[in-house]
């Protein structure tokens, strides 16, 4: 036998997709057009004073906001940059469309404030991990309900501002989701208190393991 290291003992190189480091995939061209769809969103609810028409745009975007991360990994087309426009698309898609609602007033304000605040003490309870050298922790399922909840509260809500017939309809549908969806999103901040803990130990551990 030779000298050196033997194949069986040698680090196995991680299998990527062949797309890998490529911007052009197909789960990359739905976020882009999710995040295209943003400025229509503004125009019809503003410029064309179309609430109607304005929910049923941030419905449809909302409701697959799934369907470019399931894309990535059932077809092993994961990229760094889809990581990064995936949740800047749900971010974006989710935070503009309230504070746009807010500001045409078919939604009040307190739950308008309220939603953001949690939404901005998560992001930056995920920057100061991320500073601290923490691990990136996983979205929780009470924050994928949550969320997934809030993207049918506030089109409802907003459908429930239109002139439509079934405005009443609407209106009272958004609100059994937005309650209890509130609720769930500030249930999963707390989860990720010691979450962010357990994060925090571990990167402090691999960085400790990775001086040696």
């Amino acid at each position: 036998m030779s000298e050196g290291t033997p194949a069986d003992d040698q680090p196995r190189q991680r299998q990527v997709g062949i797309f890998e480091d490529r911007i052009l995939t197909v789960p990359n061209f739905i976020s882009l057009i999710r995040l295209g769809c943003i400025p229509v969103f503004l125009w019809l609810l503003f410029d064309q004073n179309d609430r109607w028409s304005a929910a049923w745009l941030w419905g449809a975007v909302g409701a697959t906001d799934w369907l470019d991360g399931w894309w990535a990994r059932k077809f092993d087309v994961v990229s760094e940059f889809g990581k990064l426009i995936d949740p800047l698309t749900d971010r974006a898609v989710l935070i503009v469309g309230i504070l746009a609602v807010g500001v045409d007033g078919s939604v009040p304000w307190w739950l308008v404030i309220l939603t953001l605040a949690r939404e901005g003490l998560v992001a930056l309870g995920g920057i100061v991990l991320g500073a601290l050298g923490g691990r990136r922790i996983d979205v929780t399922w009470w924050g994928k309900c949550a969320t997934f909840g809030l993207y049918f509260a506030f089109p409802g809500l907003l459908l429930g501002a239109s002139d439509h017939s079934t405005a009443d309809f609407w209106l009272w549908l958004g609100w059994i989701f937005a309650v209890p969806s509130l609720i769930y999103s500030y249930l999963s901040a707390a989860q990720y208190v010691p979450l962010a803990r357990a994060a925090y130990r571990e990167g402090r551990r691999d960085r400790a393991e990775a001086s040696e």
